[in-house]
């Protein structure tokens, strides 16, 4: 993909491209058809790139609100942690009035803090006067903390299952698919939520090649067998013993592989999410920290059981693992967050900047300065969709899907000029984190490299990106290169110009997007 010093051509290069500026390429795998509707490519097993735009705030095309102020601090020069949780709190014990209780207004000027701030209600907003230098700022002192923490985190928000599962008859159910039939209906109505889950078999795991994962000479474990993979879903109509799902599937279902016991669906109560909380126009600072990431630090937020929430208009400076969406998160807008550091983290293992666990999460125009850094990691068992549009990411750092196979993941016109986007298998780096990422498409990006592999029974696309393009084995493996990922139209930016917005003006039109500000 890197351009070839060869001058004779250099005008019918020229040409070319004077040619793809006025009529830009396509691509098989997603494009406007004769009616003007996206058609999309299918692999023999019936496989798409699946529709991203259900990523955001609202299930996406929804604008971000502007909620009233009900409360303002103004900062004291101590430790301002006290009085700005109290004025949270009393906003939090208002009532509801459409979604929403109000605003925390915090003046402009310097707030010290020494302690977390908790967003601990529904309808509950942190608004600062800005970002910059003169607006609001959040600094952050003493014992090493989180700055803010959106919702409850850990298994007792986990969705619950309850009731007797169906089994799923189909014997492949193909990703990007919105439909899935199942052996038993009688138990789903439409409006239902439910998991659908793919259970880690022994087959499974010895078909995607990660049954003998050693390093040190110790047996390393991928995905244990006997969990499932589970993607909460909302069923929207049925037909016959076919259910029709709100949010299309991230990642296939092979029955051959999955069996016993097979993949399932059934009800399931959400987790006790909050609903409609933000935190918006303000900076964090923290003390520059050269540590590694094992040793106490300062991070920015920690978004635990969340629902319809979103961060606009942040800048984070020097904090470590700075922002994490836990696996309860759903339906979340980061909007111009921007990350900053100054010093970089030392040892090998590296910090992720905006590690995403949740679904249906987009990140729309944020930036990240920094090195050895991911700019964005995925955890194990994360499923879609997820979306990266229009950001930036400076330094020596990587977008890398990071452990134990995340799926559905966007990476949308957004460019890393120093380092690079990576959909690969990290074999036993980490503890075992192995195949990372399937399912995941790369579109009109730009980047110093790519790396794209090819998981089994799975895809991986880079669609008109341009970027070096790298081959490598499994880390630690030293054998050959594992197989490359479905690279289409290299160095040459394909129509549309962006598959998500695309994606979003067909499901809800035109004016829908518009009013988003997108």
């Amino acid at each position: 993909m890197a351009a070839k010093k060869l001058l004779p051509i250099v005008f019918l290069l020229g040409a070319v491209s004077f040619a793809a500026s006025t009529q830009p390429a396509t691509s098989a795998w997603a494009h406007a058809g004769a009616d003007g509707k996206l058609a999309y490519q299918t692999l023999p097993t019936g496989d798409r790139i699946m529709d991203f735009s259900s990523a955001g705030y609202m299930g996406g095309g929804v604008a971000l609100p502007d909620v009233p102020e009900k409360a303002r601090v103004r900062p004291s020069g101590l430790d301002d942690t006290t009085a700005i949780q109290a004025a949270l709190d009393e906003v939090a014990a208002l009532p509801l009035a459409n979604g929403f209780r109000g605003a925390v207004v915090l003046e402009s000027g310097e707030y010290r803090c020494e302690a977390t701030l908790n967003l601990r209600a529904s309808g509950v907003v942190l608004r600062g006067s800005g970002s910059g230098a003169d607006g609001t700022s959040i600094v952050m002192l003493g014992k090493k903390h989180v700055a803010f923490a959106l919702g409850a985190s850990g298994r007792e928000v986990a969705a619950k299952p309850f009731g007797s599962p169906s089994l799923v008859a189909d014997a492949y159910v193909p990703s990007g698919t919105r439909s899935i039939a199942v052996r038993d209906r009688s138990a789903f109505k439409a409006g239902d939520t439910v998991l659908v889950r793919h259970p880690v078999t022994e087959a499974w795991v010895k078909f995607m090649g990660m049954d003998a994962l050693f390093r040190d000479g110790k047996k390393e474990t991928w995905l244990a067998v006997g969990r499932s993979i589970d993607s909460e879903r909302t069923i929207t109509a049925i037909a016959g013993n076919t259910l029709t799902l709100d949010v299309p599937l991230a990642d296939d279902l092979e029955s051959k592989y999955l069996s016993s016991p097979g993949a399932t669906v059934v009800k399931c109560t959400p987790p006790a999410r909050l609903t409609q909380i933000g935190v918006e126009n303000l900076r964090v600072i923290a003390p520059p920290q050269p540590v590694t990431i094992n040793d106490p630090h300062h991070t920015a937020v920690r978004v635990g059981a969340v629902e319809d929430a979103w961060m606009r208009d942040v800048a984070i400076v020097d904090t470590v693992n700075s922002i994490t969406l836990g696996g309860s998160s759903r339906r979340v807008t980061l909007e111009r967050v921007a990350i900053t550091h100054t010093v970089a983290t030392k040892g090998a293992a590296k910090p992720a900047d905006f590690s995403v666990n949740g679904s249906q999460i987009f990140l729309h125009a944020c930036t990240d300065q920094g090195d050895s850094v991911f700019y964005l990691a995925t955890g194990a068992g994360v499923t879609g969709p997820i979306v990266l549009l229009d950001c930036e990411f400076r330094g020596g750092g990587w977008i890398q899907p990071h452990q134990r196979w995340a799926t559905g993941l966007l990476v949308d016109n957004c460019r890393v000029p120093g380092g690079g986007i990576d959909f690969m298998n990290r074999g036993q780096m980490g503890s075992g984190h192995g195949w990372a990422i399937g399912w995941a498409v790369a579109w009109n990006c730009t980047a110093k490299s790519f790396l794209a592999q090819r998981p089994p029974g799975s895809a991986n696309w880079l669609i008109g990106c341009s970027g070096e393009l790298e081959r490598k084995p499994m880390p630690f493996d030293g054998k050959q290169d594992l197989p490359a990922g479905i690279v289409d139209s290299p160095d040459a930016p394909v129509s549309p110009a962006s598959l998500y917005l695309a994606q979003l003006t067909e499901r809800l039109g035109a004016t829908a997007v518009k009013a988003a500000g997108l």
